[in-house]
Formats: C-alpha cells, sequence, structure tokens
C-alpha cells in the first residue's frame, strides 16, 4: 500500500477523534493536509499533504534547484498532526466525566419523573425512590470531591455529614439534606406512619434542587 492510501486511511479516523475530543483544534488539523482554496500561489508555507499525494510540488529552476524541499515539508505537517492527536490523550478524562454526569442526569430525572408519577400510587415507594437519588448524588458528590467514605453502605446522613465537614456545602444545606433523609427513612420503613402526599412531594422536589445545584 502506498503512502496516499496509508495516510489517507490513518487521517480518515484521526478526523473524527480530533472532531470528538477537541474541536477547538479541527481547523488546525484539517489545515496541514487541506489545500486552502485562497491559495493563489504555492509556496513553502501553504504546501500541504493533499499536494503531497496528488504529485504536486515546486519546480525546479533552471539550476534544478526546487524552492522547498516537499518532503520535508510533508514531513513536518504529519508531525504537526500527530502531536494534536497526542495531546488529546489528557482530555479523554474530563469527556468521558461529561459523558457520565449527562448520561447520571438523565438517569436522575427519569427516576425523579418515576418517583413522581408513583405519589399516585404509592407514597412509600415514591419516596424511597427519590431516596435513592440522592443517596447516589451524594455518593458521586463523594467522589467528586475527593471526600473519603470509609464506611461500605453509608447512609444518607454518613454522606451529609462527611460532605458538610469537608467544606462541599454549607450548613442550610446539610439541615435540608438531613431533612430530606428523615423523609426518605420515613418512606422506606414500613413500621413508621404513613408519609403525605405533602412530605413525599417535598422530597422529590428537595432532591430535584440538590442535585441540579451540586456538582
Amino acid at each position: 500500500m502506498d503512502f496516499g492510501s496509508r495516510y489517507q486511511n490513518w487521517y480518515t479516523k484521526a478526523i473524527k477523534i480530533v472532531e470528538a475530543l477537541a474541536s477547538d483544534r479541527l481547523d488546525e488539523f484539517i489545515s496541514y493536509y487541506r489545500v486552502d482554496p485562497k491559495r493563489k500561489i504555492m509556496n513553502g508555507e501553504n504546501f500541504v499533504i493533499q499536494d503531497y499525494i496528488k504529485g504536486i510540488g515546486p519546480a525546479p529552476n533552471a539550476f534544478g534547484e526546487k524552492p522547498f524541499e516537499e518532503t520535508q515539508v510533508v514531513i513536518i505537517r504529519i508531525i504537526n498532526q500527530f502531536q494534536i492527536l497526542n495531546s488529546l490523550e489528557s482530555r479523554i478524562d474530563s469527556v468521558l466525566a461529561d459523558v457520565t454526569g449527562h448520561l447520571l442526569a438523565e438517569l436522575q430525572d427519569k427516576e425523579l419523573e418515576a418517583a413522581t408519577k408513583l405519589t399516585k400510587i404509592n407514597k412509600r415507594a415514591a419516596g424511597a425512590l427519590a431516596g435513592v437519588v440522592l443517596e447516589r448524588h451524594l455518593q458521586q458528590l463523594s467522589k467528586n470531591h475527593n471526600v473519603t467514605v470509609r464506611k461500605k453502605a453509608p447512609t444518607i446522613s454518613d454522606l451529609n455529614d462527611l460532605l458538610k465537614k469537608a467544606g462541599v456545602y454549607d450548613l442550610p444545606t446539610w439541615r435540608k439534606i438531613q431533612l430530606l433523609g428523615d423523609i426518605r427513612n420515613l418512606c422506606s420503613h414500613q413500621k413508621s406512619k404513613e408519609p403525605t402526599t405533602d412530605q413525599v412531594d417535598e422530597l422529590i422536589t428537595g432532591v430535584n434542587s440538590i442535585i441540579k445545584s451540586l456538582f
């Protein structure tokens, strides 16, 4: 397989990676390959990989000398593209985190929607589901802020205390989460008195506020 075919195969894959992980570097990446449509005179500054693949190069003068060596220019262009691609490794973790966070937010919204519908059927089940969303979000908050959780199965109260102690949020937020945790416990314990519709609504609304404001 000649250079043109091998490069085209690589470029087709590489440009998708750059587009997905670094759209701000995409134009630069493309510029090393594609001929500028506004180019009037070809020189060593605007000679690109596409020229080389097409067999286009500078014409030698009467002494057989070329104004620039096209192979050396293309090597530099390809190295520049490799450097852009290699630099994207540092962005992979942040991109994955963004995707994970987006998917988690969608899941939380769906679960709270389900909890709202459940309120009309079974208030305890609705409150328990909202409580699961809150507990999972506090666990994620702990990871996001490098808060060490030593218990294997921490409760909402445990996580709330740790996050408050670590300074992730203030006392009013801690109190709000404690109240939500109390309502969740009321819903989860069958021997407790029946939670009211207002309490379950307060729990769902409160959890929605927490997941939308604490990251």
